[in-house]
């Protein structure tokens, strides 16, 4: 077994047994045996069930940038690349909805996730052809976020099919906002226009917080 299959063996069955008893109380010698997975080499690679996390984002992200989309406006292509990463979640919906459920009372693990979504949320920016340095580029990769964020929330209660209709319809509201909140800052661009939008994290006015999950 290569070091990805053993990541990602790793990697589903953590989020199985976080799924059957909790995320607290998942330890990773357990989901290790559970996989029939060589201990010594599960410390070399996961230190903590953080670094599981971590990692899992890094392979959603390369499943993600894999089917990037060539064509379309850099909407389009956000809204593509984010669903993407929604598929990518599907894989795992019962453990990571255990894990959503323990970041409430972990805040160490949520701010240390929400960097991580950070770094995510710029590489899909910079996929679709939105520039995302400096200044007005950290602006976009916040707005992004926010934009995440709302989607995430309806994820989370979109159980009715595997198309996940719910998440696609918050979506599309989400990158509307943005839409109509560059217009309101008087930026003379448009992002279905091919121009690089600025994605503003006011955008989202109905957006909630809560934890984002890589």
């Amino acid at each position: 077994m290569d070091t990805s299959q053993f990541d990602k063996a790793m990697i589903t069955a953590v989020f199985q047994r976080a799924a059957l008893i909790g995320w607290r109380e998942t330890t990773l010698v357990a989901a290790a045996r559970d996989a029939a997975l060589d201990l010594s080499r599960v410390r070399l690679r996961f230190p903590g069930k953080t670094a599981v996390l971590l990692r899992f984002g890094v392979v959603a992200d390369q499943a993600v940038l894999a089917g990037a989309p060539a064509e379309g406006t850099p909407r389009e292509k956000l809204f593509d690349l984010i669903m993407l990463r929604f598929d990518q979640m599907q894989q795992h919906r019962d453990g990571i909805l255990a894990l959503m459920a323990a970041l409430r009372t972990d805040p160490a693990t949520a701010l240390m996730l929400y960097g991580a979504t950070l770094r995510s949320m710029r590489w899909m920016l910079d996929a679709a052809g939105v520039p995302s340095f400096g200044a007005v580029g950290a602006l976009r990769v916040h707005g992004l976020m926010a934009v995440w964020s709302y989607a995430l929330q309806a994820w989370q209660s979109d159980e009715g099919s595997t198309d996940l209709p719910a998440t696609m319809a918050a979506l599309d509201r989400a990158l509307d906002r943005a839409l109509q909140a560059e217009e309101m800052l008087g930026q003379g661009r448009t992002i279905d226009a091919g121009a690089p939008p600025t994605i503003s994290g006011t955008a989202i006015a109905a957006a909630e917080d809560g934890p984002a999950v890589i």
